[in-house]
């Protein structure tokens, strides 16, 4: 490494894999540098190589790869030529991994504390096991984790996963490393806990100089931590620029969809285009350009003249010929109209006309058994919820992971074995029946829409068959009258007939989401459960996904129950919302109404934590106060151990009272509604008075 140079460089790489019976590109000519104390961000659609280009930096190379050419130079070393013995030292002591699911990262079998042990003392970074664990205790102290000598004695599954992910971190900066690579560090952690890591990972690179490569689909997260930004699509670099630049002046179409597919928290009516059209298709790219086909500014240049990175200004490159005579994104924005992000009316609801009523839910999955004989007293994860929705309305449920939402969803199915209270549906069915005893109209009505759909479609089948079965068993189809009901299925959810007679593993994570709507739709249902049916998708395949919802509530009256995290796409898309805390609604409303002023305290630091994909976004110092609490024991308002404005005469001790701010807006809390009303997030967050 030359001073002043980069920390780390990548130049003129290509990556292939091993697809059927060639080799095809992943990565075609790649450049990319880091400096030191840079965090770059990297972002792009799934499968535009943003992985494989991390898997680079550290001199990996998965199986059925190989790297056709190029070079990635640290310390004046090309990391592609070593051996796996020389890249054992800089794996882990000069460059370190933070992956994507630490579950899977971490030894079940041993205690956490011994797994950075043994980092320590493979890369003789202590000269003894003493030093080692007393090193092991510093680094969970620096990265946050409570109780350092109890963590250290547990295993990975006896920790939370925002605590799983500390444990990764302080592994990874146990060798003090000069560059970490984050690999999706945060997907699929709830707000509070993506905004926990994301404070501690600044604390950190402010406090030790890291360099970090931060790879990610989460545009928000960039807009809060990196210092630099490239933008990715099909294994080229399109654009890279300095963060401000690149939300503010994006020039290339793409980085423009990219950014325009994002849902705004804080303007959710505002109109936001789908700039992006379509999916990125490998099989479909041209020798030039791979934008063009989705691009509404190509020529016949584009398609055949390859693009590379141009200097444009300061520290800011952009792959496009065109990109002087592409209207800025501003003026995109204003000029294009779309009904993407705004949420469909309901048709046909009638005053009064409730589809679902949920009366006083109590739902436990285990039983406790307080003495020897003593009767079992269940384990409620689920306690005392009650709301309705209509017919052709979105009610989304709000809340941090344990909080006890996709409980209720797998309680209004009939999954969970004990489950009490009034639960009516369609004024004729009551869903307190486990589902081996429910009526095949009750199942036809009812469908759930699960998180992951690689889990939940069958890999041995025909997307054909996943589809036609519910026409089968239901309406009893067979035939050339099946095969038409599913390719209009098909068509329903903007999959073309060729998908037909493929199988699950042919489709991307976008499209698998796809067949498995599909699937719910074939049965013709009035209530749709999805449960965070969007968590794992990128940006731009979660626009698709929420457009076609909308649009399919739009034609066919479906109600849905939407469980997310992501309160951005929940003020977009919701009719009414919910917020959840340890199994109880805390607030209920119209999702303006939840969304403005006043806040529950709960709700406010959820909000507080959401990242905006905004450079200009100032976090409220309430963030500061967003850690969770264990205990065992619920105190009488659920949210009291961690509420920043909690009376403590009344709230440990005393149920809070539900407090009616409309006929729509209930909130249940002690403090009184004028003092709730004076902390507003959006005055914090944009420094308003």
């Amino acid at each position: 490494m030359q001073p002043n140079g980069p920390l780390i460089e990548i130049r003129n790489l290509t990556v292939e894999y091993w697809q059927g019976d060639r080799w095809n590109p992943v990565i075609e000519g790649l450049h990319l540098h880091i400096n030191p104390a840079e965090t770059l961000g990297l972002v792009g659609e799934s499968g535009c190589g943003k992985s494989t280009t991390a898997n680079a930096l550290m001199g990996y190379r998965p199986r059925g790869a190989r790297y056709r050419s190029g070079q990635v130079l640290f310390a004046g070393q090309d990391l592609l030529r070593l051996s796996n013995r020389a890249l054992q030292h800089i794996r882990g002591r000069q460059i370190s991994l933070v992956p994507q699911n630490p579950t899977t990262a971490l030894s079940p079998g041993i205690h956490v504390g011994d797994q950075i042990v043994e980092t320590l003392m493979v890369h003789r970074y202590s000269a003894t096991v003493r030093e080692a664990r007393e090193r092991a205790l510093d680094l969970l102290v620096r990265v946050g984790l409570p109780n350092p000598p109890i963590i250290y004695k547990r295993y990975p599954h006896q920790l939370s996963g925002g605590q799983q992910q500390r444990v990764i971190i302080a592994m990874a900066l146990a060798c003090d490393p000069q560059l970490i690579v984050l690999d999706e560090p945060t997907t699929g952690l709830d707000v509070t806990t993506q905004a926990q890591i994301l404070d501690l990972l600044m604390d950190l690179q402010a406090s030790y100089g890291l360099a970090m490569l931060y790879v990610t689909h989460n545009l928000g997260v960039v807009a809060q931590i990196c210092t630099r930004i490239g933008v990715m699509y099909a294994g080229q670099l399109v654009e890279v620029a300095p963060r401000q630049t690149i939300f503010k002046q994006p020039l290339h179409p793409y980085t423009q969809g990219l950014i325009a597919s994002v849902p705004r928290i804080t303007a959710p009516k505002q109109v936001r285009s789908l700039l992006l059209k379509g999916l990125l298709k490998r099989s479909d790219l041209p020798p030039g350009c791979p934008f063009a086909p989705r691009c509404d500014f190509a020529r016949e240049r584009c398609l055949v003249e390859k693009q590379h990175l141009t200097e444009v200004g300061e520290s800011h490159a952009v792959a496009c010929w065109r990109w002087q005579e592409i209207p800025s994104f501003a003026q995109r924005i204003a000029e294009t109209q779309s009904a993407v992000f705004q949420k469909c009316e309901t048709v046909g609801c009638k005053a009064g006309e409730i589809l679902l009523k949920v009366d006083n839910l109590c739902a436990a999955y285990t039983f406790d058994h307080p003495r020897p004989f003593a009767r079992p007293l269940p384990r409620l994860i689920v306690d005392g919820v009650s709301f309705e929705i209509q017919p052709g309305e979105t009610f989304a449920l709000v809340g941090e992971s344990g909080s006890g939402k996709s409980t209720i969803a797998r309680a209004l199915n009939g999954f969970i074995p004990y489950v009490t209270g009034e639960l009516r549906f369609d004024g004729k069915y009551d869903l307190t029946i486990p589902v081996d005893k429910r009526t095949r109209d009750l199942l036809r009505e009812l469908q759930l829409v699960f998180q992951n759909p690689d889990a939940s479609l069958n890999p041995r089948q025909r997307i054909s068959q996943i589809i036609g079965r519910p026409l089968q068993v239901f309406f009893g189809l067979s035939g050339a009258a099946l095969r038409r009901r599913v390719e209009a299925l098909l068509e329903d959810v903007r999959l073309d007939r060729s998908y037909y007679d493929r199988y699950p593993d042919e489709l991307s994570g976008g499209e698998r989401q796809r067949v498995a709507i599909a699937r719910a739709l074939a049965a013709e249902p009035k209530l749709m459960l999805c449960d965070e049916v969007l968590s794992a998708l990128d940006v731009s395949v979660q626009a698709n996904i929420i457009e076609l919802l909308a649009d399919l509530q739009a034609k066919r009256n479906i109600a849905y129950l939407f469980i997310s995290h992501d309160l951005a796409v929940v003020r977009s898309l919701a009719h009414r919302v919910g917020v959840l805390y340890w199994g109880c609604l805390c607030e209920v409303g119209t999702t303006e109404e939840v969304f403005t002023p006043p806040f529950h305290p709960y709700t406010y630091l959820l909000l507080s934590a959401v990242p905006e994909a905004d450079p200009d976004q100032v976090m409220p110092e309430a963030r500061k106060d967003i850690g969770l609490v264990v205990s065992e024991e619920k105190p009488a308002c659920p949210f009291a151990l961690r509420c920043p404005w909690k009376d403590p005469m009344h709230c440990n001790d005393e149920p809070p009272p539900w407090q009616t701010l409309s006929r729509t807006h209930m909130l249940r809390c002690h403090i009184p509604i004028e003092e709730l009303r004076q902390h507003d997030i959006w005055a914090d967050r944009f420094g308003r008075v």
